[in-house]
């Protein structure tokens, strides 16, 4: 039974189980996660120029890192 419920679902359908005539769960097929590339976002973040350079001494005070 279970498995012909997630058949369905497998197949793009929405299948809600119920207890008695309340609705308890949902199967819903799951999306294949998105590949992601390499480099596909270069040239599109801009960083704060010196954000990673080392922190000053004030700096490391208010971090407590003095």
């Amino acid at each position: 039974m279970l498995s012909q419920l997630v058949k369905e679902a497998v197949s793009g359908k929405e299948v809600i189980i119920c207890r008695g005539n309340l609705p308890v769960a949902k199967l819903v097929p799951i999306k294949p996660p998105k590949h992601r590339r390499p480099g596909t976002l270069k040239g599109r973040l801009i960083g704060k120029r010196g954000a990673f350079d080392p922190l000053n001494a004030k700096d490391l005070k208010m971090w407590g890192m003095d």
